[in-house]
């Protein structure tokens, strides 16, 4: 049976990826904490990498964890490189070392989210801010240490676990209310989407960069209106500019403006596979969610 080791297991993209293979691989669960199968790994560290690499000799990473707090890269970029730079660079190099293929998962946050035109794999990246930087340098990590990888950027993901989502269903319960940014452009994600993409290109030799979100696009503000719309609330959406929202949260990280991906490598090397329209893949999600037990 093929073994799959996934690191940060138990955040939303690890456990969508372990939904999506169920019994059909044997995975090896790692995250920060240990405890009900999950083995504790800090990737950090080049020698715990190595040993349980060497020991399980699995036959595929991929690398889930990633420190994502945007606001709080910029006041830990120490701990923000390590995680995003160093974890991937230690991940390649056992997987060399063992033969074993590694899924990379990045962001949209590389590019400096001033375009005009979807962005493609071969834009050239541009990161302003802490978290989009160290990723960018994670990507150079897995491409200068890794032999046989796929570099996945995806955006705006939610699955199970805290989320986009869920916040504003959350919100939804005690305020009549909520103002959302209207000038950030991107495709939100659902992790369930990206792990089958996942499970599609990962028995492949298809290797190298891809742009991975969901078709279509709209802004955070009228996402939050098509999830209140399907949950049936009536919680009124404030349109407000990034501007405002500055001013609102004065220590927020400079977030990308256009941040949509065009799924372009995908397009021309496995035309028959293709990711779901953002409003269906939302449609999909919402039927398990349960209002009352958001907290």
């Amino acid at each position: 049976m093929k073994k799959i080791l996934v690191t940060g297991c138990n955040g939303q993209l690890g456990r969508a990826i372990q939904k999506e293979y169920g019994d059909s691989v044997e995975f090896i669960r790692t995250d920060v904490v240990e405890g009900d199968g999950v083995v504790a790994l800090d990737i950090t560290d080049i020698g715990a990498v190595m040993a349980l690499v060497r020991k399980e000799r699995p036959d595929v990473i991929i690398n889930c964890a990633a420190h994502t707090n945007v606001d709080a890269c910029e006041k830990q970029w120490d701990l923000a490189y390590k995680i995003n730079a160093i974890g991937p660079r230690n991940l390649s190099i056992a997987a060399k070392e063992v033969g074993a293929k590694l899924i990379h998962v990045s962001t949209d946050y590389v590019f400096a989210g001033d375009g005009t035109r979807p962005y493609t794999e071969f834009d050239e990246p541009n990161p302003v801010s802490a978290y989009g930087k160290t990723k960018l340098e994670g990507e150079k990590m897995v491409q200068q240490f890794a032999d046989k990888y796929f570099i996945l950027r995806t955006a705006w993901l939610y699955g199970d676990g805290k989320n986009f989502v869920k916040t504003m269903l959350r919100l939804s319960k005690t305020h009549d209310e909520v103002s959302v940014v209207m000038d950030q452009l991107g495709s939100p994600t659902s992790a369930a989407e990206l792990a089958r993409m996942i499970h599609y290109l990962e028995p492949t030799e298809n290797y190298g960069m891809f742009h991975a979100t969901c078709e279509g696009d709209t802004n955070w503000a009228d996402f939050t209106e098509a999830i209140f719309a399907k949950m049936g609330i009536s919680t009124k959406v404030n349109h407000v500019t990034s501007e405002e929202y500055a001013r609102m949260n004065p220590n927020a990280a400079r977030r990308p403006a256009y941040s949509i991906l065009e799924n372009y490598m995908l397009k021309l090397t496995a035309p028959d596979f293709s990711m779901a329209n953002w409003e269906d893949a939302l449609d999909e999600y919402l039927k398990d969610i349960d209002l009352d037990a958001i907290e």
